[in-house]
C-alpha cells in the first residue's frame, strides 16, 4: 500500500482535475457534477482500506462548519451573477417564491413532520426549516450566468435570487424550533417574544442593513477610488472572498443573519459598477472555489450513505420524502406562480427545480449542535434522502430541460459563454 499522504495526494488532484473536466463532459449528457461527487464519495468509502465513516452526527461541529462555508461562498457567486438592477416591480417573482411558495412549503413540511412522522412540533419546525430553501450550491446549473453573460431569463433570474435570499429568510425557522426544543427542556422562558423581536425583525433589518453596508464599502473601495489604489488594479480575485468572510463575520458578531447579509453584500458591490469586467474574474474565482468545496461535501455525502445515513429510515419516511419532493415544492411553486404572466413551461420549471442540498445539511446540524432534538439520526436520515432525491432527479433532468427551454426562448444552448459575454456587455472598463 501507498503511503497514506501520497495517496492522499493523489486522490485530491483526481478530484481538482474532476471539477475543472466535468462540467465539460455533462454540458450536453442528462447527468450533474454533484451525482458524480456523491457516487465517488460511496465508492471511495466504500473501500475497506479507508477505515473512516463520515456520518455528520459524529462529527457534528465540522459537519456545520463545513457546509456552512459552502454556503456563503455560492451566497456571493449567486449575488455576483445578477445582472438585474434591484427593484420591487422586476423582482416581482422572487417575492412571490419567498412570500407564497417557501412559506406554502413550510406550513406543508411542518404538518407532515408532526402529524404524520410523529416529530414533535420542534422537530418538524426543524425539518420544515432545514428543507424549504432552495439550496445556491446545488443549483448553480439552473442558475443565471456569468456576470454580463445575457443569460438571464425570468426562470434563471427566480431560481437565482430565490436561492439567495431564502437561505436568510429560513433562519428564523430554523431559529423557532430551537426555541422551542430549549422550552421543552426547561432552558428558556419567554422564547416567543425574544424570537419575533430578534431573530425575525432584528437579526433579518440588521443582516440586511449591514449586508448592504459592507458591499457599498467594497464597491467604493474596488471602482470609486483614485485608479492607482483601487482594488479592481490589482486584479486579484481574492477581493471577494475578503468581502465574502467580512461581510459574513462581521453580522454574525453582531448576532445577525450572515447568509442574508453576505448575498445583499453581493447584489450591493455589483451595483457599485455593475457593467466592469473585473465582476466576471471575481465571478470565476469564487466561482472555482465553490466548485470545488461542493466537491468535497459531497463526496463525505456518498461516504456517509454508505456508512449507515439512512438506517433509522421508516417506511413511512421514504414516502412522506417523495411527497416533499414530488409534490409539496412543486404545487406550492405553482401556487405562488398563479396569476404571474409567464408561459406554463416558465412556471414549471421554477416550481420543479426546488433543490435541496447543502444549505439543508447546514441548517440540520446548526439546529441540532444549539438543542437537544429527540431523534437526530431520524432527522439526518429524512433530510439525507430527500437530498440525494433531490441530487438525482434533479440532477437528471436539469441538463434535458434547459437545453429545451433555451431553445424555446431561441437561444442556441450550445453557444460560448465567451461569445454571449462579448455581445451583451456595455464596456469593459479598465482598472
Amino acid at each position: 500500500m501507498p503511503d497514506p499522504y501520497i495517496l492522499m495526494l493523489f486522490v485530491v488532484g483526481a478530484l481538482v482535475a474532476l471539477v475543472a473536466w466535468l462540467p465539460l463532459v455533462f454540458r450536453r449528457a442528462p447527468l450533474s457534477l454533484p451525482i458524480v461527487c456523491v457516487i465517488l464519495g460511496a465508492v471511495l468509502f466504500a473501500l475497506p482500506q479507508v477505515g473512516f465513516d463520515p456520518l455528520p452526527q459524529t462529527y457534528p461541529d465540522i459537519t456545520e462548519r463545513l457546509t456552512e462555508f459552502v454556503v456563503i461562498i455560492a451566497l456571493m457567486g449567486a449575488g455576483l451573477k445578477i445582472d438585474r438592477i434591484f427593484n420591487l416591480r422586476r423582482w416581482g417573482v422572487t417575492w412571490r417564491l419567498l412570500g407564497v411558495t417557501m412559506m406554502l412549503s413550510v406550513v406543508a413540511i411542518v404538518l407532515l413532520g408532526w402529524t404524520v412522522l410523529g416529530l414533535g412540533l420542534a422537530g418538524a419546525i426543524l425539518l420544515a426549516g432545514t428543507l424549504a430553501p432552495t439550496d445556491p450550491v446545488l443549483a448553480s446549473d439552473i442558475q443565471v450566468g456569468a456576470p454580463r453573460e445575457g443569460r438571464e431569463d425570468e426562470v434563471r433570474f427566480g431560481l437565482t435570487s430565490e436561492a439567495g435570499l431564502n437561505d436568510g429568510l429560513a433562519f428564523p425557522f430554523v431559529n423557532l424550533a430551537i426555541a422551542l426544543a430549549l422550552a421543552a427542556a426547561g432552558q428558556k422562558d419567554y422564547w416567543f417574544v425574544e424570537w419575533l423581536t430578534v431573530n425575525v425583525l432584528w437579526e433579518i433589518g440588521a443582516g440586511l442593513g449591514i449586508g448592504w453596508a459592507i458591499g457599498w464599502l467594497f464597491g467604493w473601495l474596488t471602482f470609486a477610488i483614485p485608479v492607482h489604489s483601487r482594488l479592481a488594479a490589482t486584479r486579484d480575485g481574492f477581493i471577494v472572498l475578503a468581502a465574502t468572510f467580512i461581510s459574513y463575520s462581521v453580522t454574525e458578531m453582531l448576532h445577525c443573519y450572515g447568509f442574508l447579509a453576505v448575498f445583499i453584500t453581493a447584489l450591493a458591490f455589483r451595483h457599485a459598477d455593475r457593467d466592469h469586467a473585473f465582476h466576471a474574474q471575481m465571478h470565476d474565482f469564487i466561482e472555482q472555489i465553490e466548485r470545488m468545496a461542493m466537491m468535497v461535501v459531497l463526496v463525505l455525502f456518498g461516504g456517509a450513505l454508505v456508512s449507515g445515513l439512512l438506517a433509522p429510515l421508516r417506511p413511512l419516511d421514504v414516502a412522506v420524502a417523495a411527497v416533499i419532493v414530488l409534490v409539496v415544492r412543486p404545487l406550492a411553486g405553482m401556487i405562488g406562480l398563479m396569476g404571474w404572466k409567464r408561459p406554463l413551461r416558465e412556471k414549471l420549471i421554477l416550481a420543479f427545480f426546488g433543490i435541496r442540498g447543502v444549505g439543508s445539511f447546514y441548517y440540520l446540524a446548526y439546529g441540532l449542535n444549539a438543542a437537544p432534538f429527540e431523534g437526530g439520526d431520524r432527522l439526518w436520515a429524512i433530510v439525507g434522502l430527500i437530498c440525494l432525491m433531490s441530487i438525482l432527479l434533479h440532477g437528471i433532468t436539469v441538463t434535458p430541460v434547459m437545453r429545451w427551454f433555451d431553445r424555446s426562448q431561441g437561444r442556441d444552448p450550445d453557444a460560448d459563454a465567451g461569445e454571449e459575454r462579448a455581445k451583451t456587455s456595455g464596456r469593459a472598463a479598465s482598472a
